[in-house]
């Protein structure tokens, strides 16, 4: 979905309750009206909004949605309805146990997410759906994609905005060496630099890759791995340099 904007001032949760309220009366519903209210309003405020909607109207507003609405937009809407965490854990359990598997899904979420942001979702995750994600994970991804997202799950990474210029440069020529191998990469190396480091010196690896060798990081991934593994790392990569920028090209 689309980044919404917030208006200055927008109404009390108990109008918005009352419009929806209004929105479903009569055969079908106004999705207009549904559409301009959740989309133009932050969690806190749809949160408010539930509240409101059940203490007046004896209602569960997520279950009318889910009785009112059809196809791409029901689901874009119940998407869009939970905190952030409780979005990211569900897309992973719909992705991961799916009637198909959705490695990008899974890769996308897991690899854009902070240390934090990650603890939260396997939390949630784990209450939600009595079983952890790791496990998931372990059932479902094979091979050197599963091994990614373990690590990135699981690896404790410094976040802040210093980096070591030696250990990039470092960084740099060990990728190098990783991905020089006549077609078959170091990808135990790959995994560790990728999953370990922080955004900030993954950026300047990127750079001085690019400074030391005439060559892009990411085209040396691409022509080195394949499939998911290869989707995973750039997944990282490309987060790393600008978060905003790499999902606006894929939504």
């Amino acid at each position: 979905m689309a980044t919404m904007k917030i208006p200055m001032t927008v109404p009390s949760p108990r109008v918005d309750a009352d419009q929806l309220f209004k929105a479903f009366k009569g055969r079908g519903c106004d999705t207009s009206v549904i559409i301009n209210i959740l989309a133009h309003r932050n969690a806190t405020q749809r949160a408010l909004i539930e509240q409101e909607y059940e203490t007046k109207f004896s209602d569960d507003l997520r279950k009318r949605l889910h009785s009112e609405l059809h196809g791409h937009l029901k689901k874009a809407v119940l998407l869009w309805m939970p905190e952030a965490v409780e979005r990211d854990a569900s897309i992973l359990k719909r992705s991961l146990r799916g009637a198909v598997t959705d490695h990008k899904a899974i890769a996308e979420i897991i690899c854009t997410r902070s240390g934090s942001q990650l603890r939260q979702i396997k939390q949630v995750y784990s209450n939600t759906f009595g079983v952890k994600l790791e496990e998931d994970i372990e059932s479902e991804a094979s091979g050197n994609h599963k091994r990614v997202l373990l690590a990135y799950l699981n690896t404790t990474r410094y976040e802040g905005p210093e980096i070591d210029n030696a250990s990039v440069e470092n960084d740099a020529r060990t990728l190098k060496s990783a991905v020089a191998r006549k077609h078959k990469s170091d990808d135990q190396t790959l995994i560790q630099i990728f999953t370990d480091r922080s955004r900030t010196h993954l950026v300047a690896v990127r750079s001085t890759y690019r400074s030391m060798y005439g060559k892009e990081l990411g085209k040396a991934i691409r022509d080195e791995t394949r499939g998911n593994f290869e989707h995973v790392l750039l997944t990282i990569l490309q987060c790393a340099e600008n978060s905003c920028f790499y999902f606006a090209k894929v939504t």
